[in-house]
């Protein structure tokens, strides 16, 4: 069973590599063997938590919006390790307000600025797109290589707008349209992806996490975690297993899925 599991001898490339769970997603990679190819805007930051990882892990920069940028990464890759086996297209962006002041304004739907709009179609969903068509073309053109794409339980289910009103019932924020339709977005792409290269041995398929406790405000933390069945949120560690199984051997015959890790949110 442990073979099946291992990443042995390959090459795995993670975008967005420094992010909340892209880190962990790097070293649940190296932690069953993989070579880990650490991509992300920050290419000094990707070298050094790369060499951290071992296993000849290497860092490079990457800006998922470009495809010169993508299409240079992956030369720099396949020039220091010789081959690409995994993708995980993690590389992805959330509204940030820079005025907090105006974050429930700016926020609602009716008011939603344009630019933050399209700010989140280039990178989480044209990003896939290049890194698929660019990396995914490296392994369909060997016959073998498995995708994974993250999208998220907002790609499945609505936001639930009640979960930003603080404990004097004001709402705080809300969540805007981007991140739900963009996410949903992904999961559609990976079923096309699954189907168009499923006869040459590329295999794609989505992981869609829940929210991740980072430091959110306490009514925030108690509001996700009472709607959850497990009754907490997700700690950043919790998706290391199911990204493994993405890579491996362990999911060889499974493609166009959506495996959702959410603690069970997304059953009610």
């Amino acid at each position: 069973m442990s073979d099946l599991f291992s990443l042995k001898g390959k090459v795995s490339v993670v975008t967005g590599a420094l992010g909340l769970i892209g880190r962990e997603h790097c070293k649940a990679l190296s932690e069953a063997g993989a070579c880990v190819a650490v991509a992300d805007i920050d290419g000094k930051a990707c070298k050094e938590f790369a060499d951290a990882l071992g296993n000849n892990s290497v860092g490079v920069e990457l800006d998922v919006t470009s495809k010169t940028s993508v299409e240079s990464a992956c030369s720099e890759i396949l020039k220091k390790t010789g081959s690409i086996d995994v993708l995980v297209n993690n590389a992805a962006i959330n509204d940030m307000f820079e005025n907090p002041a105006m974050a429930l304004e700016k926020s609602m739907f009716e008011n939603y600025p344009l630019e933050m709009w399209q700010k989140s179609i280039d990178v989480n969903v044209t990003g896939i797109f290049l890194c698929s068509q660019v990396f995914g073309s490296e392994m369909a053109g060997k016959g073998n290589g498995s995708i994974i794409n993250i999208a998220s339980t907002y790609g499945i289910v609505a936001p639930d707008q009640s979960l930003y009103i603080d404990e004097k019932g004001k709402q705080k924020f809300y969540k805007s349209p981007a991140y739900p339709a963009t996410k949903g977005a992904v999961i559609s792409f990976t079923r096309f992806l699954a189907a168009y290269w499923g006869g040459r041995g590329v295999r794609v398929n989505t992981l869609s996490p829940g929210g991740v406790e980072n430091s959110q405000d306490e009514f925030f933390v108690q509001s996700y975690s009472k709607r959850t069945p497990l009754g907490r949120m997700a700690d950043r560690s919790d998706y290391k297993g199911a990204v493994v199984f993405l890579a491996s051997d362990a999911s060889s015959y499974m493609t166009g899925a959506n495996l959702v890790v959410d603690g069970g949110w997304t059953i009610w």
